[in-house]
């Protein structure tokens, strides 16, 4: 059915509803575009012939904000929407976020902190018994114990504070259906207990088959180690092929139980899912307000796959999307490019095709499709794997069907590329393509850092890769007459970063003679490899300890020294310096990072008076032999 799903009791009943099957709440403003989860699975429900309504940014502080549509047939599902609410509402430092890209009119405040458990709380006020299925990225990286940054300790699974029945994790297609089909046939909601992609609860997990015991709630609350035991045992069990079952004790509240994940889409599924009706803008609702900001970016981007082998230690999309690469067919990309060309605020632009790395297209290697990912080693890191399929040929045709297409001026690629990725293609054929068609003057990279002992801990190549990559990339641009630039991105105060490693990155950014304007400072956000070693210590896959920059004061010294030129960073600056023992980089010399003030020109001065005394005269032999 074309239009709008419901959003209110009126919209239902012109359907000629008088019950939905499910109520949809979500954190976000209702936005029926394929890059927003609340669309993709409504969408996927409605085509199966569910009556599905929506409910988006209910009045928390309101119980009777939930009874919109009354009781719905088969439950409730609950999202805090495409972000996690607390990284929505705080930043890295705790501050207040004054906007909501995914609320009308960029407003925030729309929606609660934590909004997983306070829409499922809300709704149990009302309706005691009605099925609650939790979804989205929230629920999906807080499904297990889990190290909370804004309360600073531990959490119980979101499933025990919200009162809910069951978690849908990671991008939850296939489960959903099952649960749905489960409840249409009358299986109560507490005894779907063996759908792939969900947790639930029970009191003994004993009749579960293979199901591997974690550390007990209990445990991990009070003991670091025993954490980051868990999380190795979580990471090591996020394929579905090859993980098992895993159950954490709560006490006399039971077991918290994790099904292994849902297999990957096929490449028909994928086309199946953006192939529904979605209307491709937020609704008519949000209209006076200017929309919905976050549409702005996605409106004319295409995503053509799903899940990620890059693994970077900071990224969640290991516990999310999974490493398995799931992709759509050409047609179906070109389809909905030719649909884009016919909206009237089109300019000729398609800003992005892609996904969580741009250029992967297929699975790292043939096995992975039958038998997994490995679970004792990655694709990419430290150096690519012996079975690597690094080819960038079908992403090549695609984005050339695409630039034929009438009214395309131009395809960018905007959700960026795997620099070590493109150096494993023996092929020269991707990056002249990139140079020539795709870059809008700049390039967006993220080497991350250039000290080789964080990049390990961050899960990226070493630094010489990204060297030899920027290499590459001017010579293209020279070979074609272009003048393009590679803008990289830079994390600060990750596990493993010392003050000595951020003036290493400090340096280097002098030598690229740019500043950065915005510096991200590690933020460690649910279901990370890199939150369990900020909150342990310890690296969870290989036990062994690890620095940790968590002193706020020193990561302000981090994050000022990526931004040295600014002179309201030179005082902390300064003191990273002397930190670091690197005094040597105040002074006049075009390598130093700070001119002196005036006891440290005196000092400068003495300085240099010491060096003339001892310098060598400039004689023709000096000077050849200093050649």
């Amino acid at each position: 059915m074309q239009g709008f799903l419901p959003v209110t009791g009126k919209e239902m009943k012109e359907r000629g509803w008088e019950q939905p099957d499910f109520v949809y709440i979500t954190g976000d403003a209702y936005v029926d575009h394929s890059s927003f989860g609340t669309a993709i699975i409504s969408r996927v429900l409605e085509s199966r012939g569910y009556r599905v309504c929506i409910l988006p940014q209910p009045d928390w502080k309101d119980k009777s904000s939930v009874t919109e549509f009354g009781e719905p047939r088969l439950g409730f599902l609950v999202s805090a929407g495409n972000m996690d609410s607390m990284v929505n509402h705080y930043t890295v430092s705790g501050k207040r976020r004054q906007k909501d890209s995914y609320s009308p009119g960029g407003k925030a405040g729309l929606r609660p902190d934590r909004a997983v458990i306070v829409y499922s709380n809300l709704i149990r006020q009302t309706y005691k018994h009605t099925p609650i299925i939790l979804g989205g990225i929230e629920a999906s990286l807080r499904r297990l114990a889990h190290y909370d940054y804004w309360e600073n300790k531990v959490k119980r699974s979101v499933l025990i504070d919200s009162g809910a029945d069951i978690i849908s994790y990671g991008m939850g297609e296939h489960s959903i259906l099952e649960i749905a089909e489960a409840l249409q046939n009358g299986i109560p909601i507490e005894e779907i207990t063996y759908v792939p992609g969900t947790v639930f609860r029970t009191k003994s997990p004993e009749r579960i088959y293979h199901c591997e015991i974690l550390p007990s709630f209990a445990e991990v609350q009070t003991d670091r180690k025993a954490y980051a035991e868990s999380f190795a045992c979580q990471y090591r069990n996020t394929d579905p092929f090859t993980a098992n079952p895993m159950a954490e004790s709560y006490g006399s509240r039971g077991f918290v139980v994790q099904n292994p994940p849902a297999k990957p889409l096929t490449m028909q599924e994928m086309d199946d899912i953006y192939d529904l009706p979605y209307m491709g803008t937020s609704h008519p609702m949000y209209d006076s307000e200017g929309g919905v900001p976050a549409l702005e970016e996605v409106k004319f981007s295409l995503t053509s796959n799903r899940g990620c082998f890059g693994s970077c230690s900071f990224c969640a999309l290991t516990f999310h999307q999974g490493r398995i690469l799931q992709a759509r067919s050409h047609d179906s990309l070109i389809r909905e490019a030719c649909k884009m060309t016919e909206d009237p605020l089109f300019k000729g632009y398609i800003h992005d095709v892609g996904g969580p790395t741009a250029d992967f297209r297929q699975p790292s290697c043939e096995k992975q499709l039958t038998a997994g990912v490995c679970r004792n080693r990655q694709c990419l890191f430290p150096s690519p794997c012996k079975n690597l399929r690094a080819d960038h040929s079908d992403y090549v045709q695609l984005l050339r069907k695409l630039r034929a297409i009438p009214r395309v001026k131009k395809v960018f690629i905007r959700s960026g590329v795997r620099f070590d990725y493109v150096m494993a293609d023996p092929s020269p054929e991707f990056l002249e393509e990139l140079v020539k068609y795709h870059v809008s003057g700049q390039l967006r990279v993220a080497p991350e850092h250039v000290s080789d002992s964080v990049l390990k801990y961050m899960g990226k190549p070493g630094h010489d890769v990204y060297q030899r990559f920027l290499k590459r990339y001017e010579q293209i641009n020279e070979k074609y007459g272009m003048k393009q630039y590679a803008v990289p991105y830079f994390m600060s105060s990750h596990p493993g970063c010392t003050v000595k490693d951020a003036v290493k990155l400090a340096e280097y950014i002098r030598d690229l003679g740019f500043t950065p304007e915005q510096v991200q400072d590690f933020y460690p956000t649910p279901s990370t490899l890199s939150t369990c070693m900020y909150y342990t210590g310890i690296h969870p896959l290989t036990k062994e300890k690890v620095y940790v920059p968590k002193d706020p004061h020193e990561k302000a010294i981090q994050r000022a020294l990526l931004q040295y030129r600014n002179p309201a960073n030179r005082k902390l600056v300064l003191e990273g310096l002397k930190m670091a023992n690197r005094m040597d980089l105040v002074g006049y010399d075009r390598k130093c990072l700070l001119r002196p003030d005036k006891k440290q020109k005196e000092d400068c001065g003495a300085r240099s008076a010491d060096r003339r005394k001892t310098r060598p005269k400039k004689t023709i032999r000096n000077i050849h032999k200093k050649k």
